[in-house]
């Protein structure tokens, strides 16, 4: 009888829930601006945190009202614009205090087995975030043991898109990271990215932060980049926080976008500088051995591929190519304000290691960055995962709404 019982509780606490009115917090304005929007990202700070199970956003158009998913982390409230909105348009929306707590589990959700987070869409797998040290191929040097970076990435048909320590001759690849390659601190220059040398090493610090919700799941994870000096000691040369947000899955399942961001400080007075390099930082992405030179094609928004694109800058760089589970690729965005943006590129030859590719948007590729002790220094990227392809004109939209995202206000 128990299970009645709860069931006529629960009736009476809706029925009586739909009878009060629920509280009215803010009312927003969302302007797409000068471009058409197709489910673009949304924000805004809240004048006072929140929990997402207390709140009810809906949209109201007249006298239409549609309830829409939202997620509150850090004092920031997120939703989706649904569908399509034209350039020009705004849309309204009411957030209320809901009458009850809103117990219904998230769509968008983080698990962890103790190792590492992986960000799921139900069941659905987007991403892995290795927290915990991973072991390299039997037989490779325990110099290559290496936490804080995300493999599998997963495409929409569940294609694995990234790959880790894939051979030989460059298991310092880890699916997508960013070590600094070629930097000066306290006098001595210091690789962290080509960890065989012995010089530094990225590794995971803390998590401080995980969130599931029905407009994003993600995480905050501390890293540092550390030395390793000439007495055998080492020391921290840069904090670093990675910010990950994964967004429900649009066009019938067969698109995804999801956010990544990198923000670090020098560790000590002296701080560091990233010296002028071909390779590292910013967004380091080794793809699936199903991508070859033969299986794969790499499109830039200045329209240049594999052939032609290492040492040129680009908005934008898309990668589709043949997997197991059909067609699959992935876009990958730099933001406006990053340094030197659009930053320029490393791509590998197609010669390369039987065709396989490496690829590297890196900020400090034509020219240095100096990093002084007290300033925070930010790099965002957005990418979307795909099944199919994608056509020039969809990646640069992609990217707009990305650059230049709709105003929202607070009426």
């Amino acid at each position: 009888m128990k299970a009645p019982i709860r069931t006529i509780c629960l009736l009476g606490g809706l029925l009586a829930g739909l009878h009060a009115p629920a509280q009215v917090i803010a009312r927003y304005t969302v302007q797409a601006g000068d471009i058409a929007r197709y489910n673009s990202i949304v924000h805004i700070r809240l004048d006072q945190p929140a929990d997402t199970e207390d709140l009810l956003l809906e949209e109201v158009a007249g006298k239409k009202r549609v309830r829409v998913a939202v997620t509150a982390a850090n004092g920031v409230l997120w939703w989706i614009l649904e569908g399509h909105t034209p350039a020009g348009a705004q849309r309204s929306y009411e957030l209320k205090k809901a009458n009850r707590k809103l117990s219904a589990p998230p769509v968008m959700v983080v698990t962890d087995n103790q190792r590492a987070l992986t960000l799921q869409q139900g069941t659905q797998k987007i991403l892995q975030y290795n927290y915990a040290v991973v072991e390299p191929p039997a037989g490779s040097d325990t110099v290559y043991r290496r936490s804080a970076f995300i493999h599998p990435l997963w495409a929409p048909n569940g294609a694995v898109l990234t790959n880790a320590f894939p051979n030989s001759g460059h298991r310092h690849h880890m699916g997508i990271w960013n070590p600094w390659t070629h930097t000066s601190f306290e006098g001595r220059v210091t690789d962290f990215w080509n960890v065989q040398k012995k010089e530094g090493k990225v590794r995971f610090v803390k998590m401080e932060a995980v969130t599931s919700g029905n407009a994003f799941c993600g995480f905050s994870a501390r890293q540092e980049h550390v030395a390793f000096l000439n007495d055998g000691t080492e020391k921290t040369a840069i904090h670093e926080t990675w910010t990950v947000q994964a967004y429900p899955a649009t066009d019938n399942g067969k698109r995804r976008l999801w956010d990544i961001t990198s923000r670090f400080t020098p560790a000590t007075a002296e701080g560091i500088t990233l010296l002028q390099y071909r390779y590292g930082g910013g967004f380091g992405l080794r793809t699936t051995p199903s991508f070859t030179a033969g299986t794969s094609q790499v499109l830039t928004s200045e329209g240049k591929t594999r052939k032609d694109a290492d040492s040129t800058r680009a908005r934008w760089v898309k990668i589709t190519g043949t997997t197991p589970q059909g067609q699959a690729g992935l876009l990958i965005m730099n933001a406006p304000a990053n340094y030197d943006s659009p930053e320029p590129l490393r791509v590998w030859p197609e010669n390369m290691e039987g065709g396989e590719l490496m690829l590297n948007y890196s900020p400090t590729k034509m020219k240095s960055w100096t990093l002084t002790n007290g300033n925070e220094y930010t790099l965002t990227y957005r990418v979307m995962v795909y099944d199919g392809d994608l056509t020039p004109a969809e990646a640069e939209a992609a990217w707009k709404d990305f650059a230049f995202p709709p105003v929202v206000r607070k009426d």
